[in-house]
């Protein structure tokens, strides 16, 4: 039998992510395995949901490091000696510095609750509702230096209702996260990813769908 890509998942919250990648391997809908979760905090959620599925995980403390330069490089041996070989982000609430970027350059994933490029960085539902966007997202993406501006590998679409609060827009987006993440590591773990310039294209030569309009309710 073909051995399971093997990745690791860093988190620093509730891990809701996390879960629907656990699912959809279990399921066997995603060919690939979670090699080990890490967190920056010992009290997330996250962990709790690891180890309930019999997953390897490991607590580094951002808090016990001098330096961004050395927690990164302490998570780095971490995963490389749980030998993944994808690193996917699910609400890690730190920022990466490029001695971990560089050390995983291409096989680094992203989700990003907004449709990117617009509104990256932090409380993008509320800054989404003030802007009056008829429509805001998620973003899978390609991690690269610079914050959420990687190559986009697929997007889900959801649109801003009247009456919404950041609450209910992020509900409606989180669901959407729990879809297009696992597809995104599925065609990562298929080989049938292809970074050209900003542009993610598929192996049959065919740019990645770029957007799935989710109805109201959906």
């Amino acid at each position: 039998m073909t051995e399971r890509l093997a990745v690791g998942v860093l988190i620093s919250g509730s891990g809701s992510n996390l879960q629907a990648l656990i699912d959809r391997m279990a399921d066997g809908a995603v060919p690939a395995r979670i090699a080990v979760v890490i967190s920056n905090r010992a009290d997330a959620y996250g962990l709790e949901r690891a180890r309930a599925a019999g997953i390897p995980t490991r607590v580094i403390d951002h808090r016990e490091f001098s330096d961004r330069e050395s927690f990164d490089q302490a998570l780095v041996a971490a995963l490389h000696e749980a030998g993944v070989a994808l690193v996917c982000l699910a609400g890690f609430m730190r920022v990466l510095t490029p001695v971990f970027i560089r050390a995983f350059a291409g096989r680094l994933l992203n989700i990003h609750p907004a449709l990117l490029p617009a509104f990256p960085g932090l409380h993008v539902q509320e800054r989404a509702i003030a802007a009056g966007a008829k429509f805001s997202g998620a973003t899978v993406h390609f991690v690269t230096e610079e914050v959420d501006a990687g190559p986009i590998v697929v997007q889900a679409v959801v649109p801003v209702l009247d009456g919404d609060d950041a609450a209910t827009l992020a509900a409606r987006i989180l669901k959407q996260e729990h879809r297009i993440y696992p597809l995104a590591v599925t065609w990562f773990a298929q080989g049938r990813l292809r970074v050209a310039g900003q542009r993610v294209l598929l192996a049959d030569g065919q740019e990645t769908p770029e957007a799935v309009l989710i109805q109201p309710g959906g």
